[in-house]
């Protein structure tokens, strides 16, 4: 049988180098997590070799029997883990289930009121480099400068204002609950769509740690990694009427085959996400990032909003003489790997890629296990890497403490979440 090792040993060795850096770093990467051996060998499974364009038992090729299988798992686990109506796993990422979604009930030049990227909103909300941007009239609500939560009422006078045909209730990066139901009734009021976007938090709903969308919304969309702990892709749940309309933007629409090892490894995602470890995680997850960003409020540090109740938090660097992407670039010299990001009000005028913040999610090192006292550790090492950049000293022994709790948190650690550290 032919190994990748032996056939093509220069992908082996940087998959091999890959795997290594994930064990021996600290990933505060929001957006990324860990998905199981079982998702993995699913993914990479033969599946990887089947054209099935179509649906489950209405495809346009033969021999689809078992990859009908697998996507019904999928589809049937989706709808229970969410209590959704009707669910479409085939999307090959978030964008574009959301892409699907606006197709299937907006026309070009239609009004679309979604959260300011610079507010925590995320490029498919109307970045006007995306398509999103360039092809629907956009307004964008924000939030509260003195609070850091978004402002409803600025929603609600917004949405008054410019009768939006749809309403986005969703973001990447903002810490505090969405409240759906306000979402909802602002949306009834100007006769808009509601979609709710819950990429990020995905897991965290499927978990009982934040308030779901789906009664309220008429589209759902998400990803299923970040805090869902599946593989790399998207899906869209909505209600029952809308199916149709869904089905067919997915395909033929926007997408033709659909992944089906993809999708196998969704499905034994969605399995594990109705698991007791898997909830707990979710908890643990949202009790880390309380715990980190109260513990940077110790130490001096602005968080966006004050605090967390999800899986993220910003920090505001504005007061520690250092801009995010240099925060970035020090940490990621410590093994510790986390993201740039702009934060709400920046009257500095930073742009997109020279922010002023940073951002911090707990959802892998969770994964692996780590509870509080680990993570106030990580906040103990990245202060000292910010507050002395250039001592080499403070490098290494952050390096050090970094290698210690890699060691003790290995990436596929069974039942990781359980265990006490």
């Amino acid at each position: 049988m032919i190994r990748l090792e032996n056939d093509d040993p220069e992908v082996w060795q940087a998959i091999q180098k890959e795997t290594e850096r994930q064990q021996n770093t600290i990933d505060l990467i929001a957006s990324e997590n860990i998905c199981s051996p079982a998702v993995q060998e699913a993914q990479g499974s033969s599946m990887t070799n089947k054209y099935a364009e179509g649906y489950a038992g209405r495809r346009w090729y033969a021999g689809c029997g078992y990859v009908d299988t697998v996507e019904n798992l999928a589809v049937e686990r989706a709808k229970k883990i969410f209590g959704a109506e009707h669910a479409n796993v085939q999307p090959n990422a978030g964008s574009q289930a959301n892409m699907a979604v606006c197709f299937s009930v907006l026309k070009p030049g239609d009004r679309i009121l979604g959260m300011d990227l610079s507010h925590g909103g995320h490029l498919t909300h109307g970045f006007k480099k995306n398509f999103s941007g360039m092809m629907y009239d956009i307004t964008h609500y924000g939030v509260k400068k003195e609070t850091g939560y978004i402002d409803y009422d600025e929603v609600h006078a917004i949405a008054l204002k410019t009768k939006p045909h749809m309403i986005i209730a969703g973001a990447s990066a903002y810490p505090r609950i969405l409240d759906f139901p306000r979402f909802r009734k602002i949306a009834d009021e100007v006769g808009a769509y509601l979609m709710a976007d819950i990429a990020h938090i995905a897991g965290l709903v499927a978990g009982g740690v934040h308030p779901s969308p789906v009664p309220y919304a008429d589209f759902v969309t998400t990803t299923t990694h970040k805090t869902l702990r599946g593989p790399r892709g998207g899906m869209i749940l909505c209600k029952q009427k809308y199916a149709k309309q869904i089905d067919s933007m997915v395909f033929p629409g926007i997408q033709g085959g659909p992944f089906m090892h993809i999708i196998a490894a969704k499905a034994v995602a969605f399995k594990e996400a109705m698991t007791e470890e898997f909830k707990q995680c979710q908890r643990q997850t949202v009790q880390n990032a309380k715990a980190m960003a109260q513990e940077f409020v110790k130490r001096g540090y602005s968080i966006v909003s004050g605090g967390t109740d999800n899986h993220l938090f910003l920090i505001d660097l504005r007061n520690k003489n250092i801009t995010g992407k240099e925060a970035q670039m020090l940490l990621e010299t410590t093994d510790i790997i986390l993201n740039r990001n702009t934060i709400p009000f920046d009257e500095k005028g930073a742009s997109a890629n020279e922010p002023n913040g940073i951002r911090i999610g707990t959802p892998t090192v969770t994964s692996r296990g780590m509870k509080e006292a680990a993570v106030i550790r990580i906040a103990d090492c990245i202060d000292k890497a910010l507050s002395q950049p250039n001592d080499s000293q403070t490098k290494e022994a952050v390096r050090k403490a970094v290698r210690e709790l890699c060691a003790a948190h290995p990436l596929y650690e069974i039942e990781a979440c359980q265990k006490a550290k």
